[in-house]
């Protein structure tokens, strides 16, 4: 971590369920922007808002180390949400996140656009902005005036610098309109089926190709 008085810690969850180049990419993109201390990646355990888990939390949790590590980005994979085994809310990693790093760390939880359109339906969504920022990667041409009212109104009131969120603990967000990468995990899994054994090319436009190496191994997402 660091001996500064505030620590910048920047947080990454979802699935992974396999972990892609969108994943990377938007963990490179504010690791370049933020420059924080730590970069934390969280796979889900048992994600509320999704069907079940396609691969074990191994195989997730192998995959993100190869995806990152073949990306040269120092992470540290964060499995609590994994060894919680009840549904996993992002308030209550939060939670725990704040407990560990005390009440003045600059807390940054990574997210894209399309999470951002569905903040309000999360879990005590409004509690969230008292335990972390939130750094938000969108698409060139994204516009505010397509979330949602409530959604919309946090945001115009909270937006702020990168350095802003570097000197506060909480409660501000920053936007990077400029991730063009456009991936899914579900359209990953989909061309894994669909293919069986894809084309490396094909396939390396949309997970490393240390994880399709791994997905092969393993006989994954058949």
């Amino acid at each position: 971590m660091t001996d500064r008085a505030r620590p910048v810690v920047a947080l990454l969850g979802g699935s992974f369920d396999p972990v892609h180049h969108g994943h990377v990419a938007l963990a490179s993109l504010f690791n370049t922007l933020l420059s924080p201390d730590q970069l934390r990646v969280i796979p889900a355990g048992n994600p509320w808002q999704k069907n079940g888990l396609k691969a074990a939390a191994a195989d997730r949790v192998a995959m993100l180390e190869l995806a990152f590590g073949d990306a040269g980005l120092d992470v540290f994979i964060d499995t609590q949400e994994i060894e919680r085994g009840s549904a996993t809310y992002a308030i209550d990693t939060l939670r725990n996140i704040r407990k560990e790093l005390g009440p003045d760390a600059s807390v940054i939880f990574l997210m894209g656009a399309d999470q951002l359109q569905h903040l309000d339906s999360w879990r005590e969504w409004r509690k969230l902005f008292e335990l972390t920022h939130f750094a938000v990667a969108a698409r060139p041409g994204y516009a505010l005036d397509q979330l949602p009212p409530a959604v919309q109104a946090e945001v115009v009131a909270r937006l702020g610098t990168a350095q802003e969120l570097r000197d506060s603990p909480s409660g501000r967000i920053v936007i990077a309109p400029d991730l063009a990468i456009d991936i899914s995990a579900t359209g990953v899994r989909e061309t894994l089926a669909a293919q069986g054994a894809p084309r490396q090319n094909d396939a390396n436009s949309l997970i490393p190709g240390v994880v399709l190496d791994y997905i092969q191994q393993h006989h994954l997402y058949k």
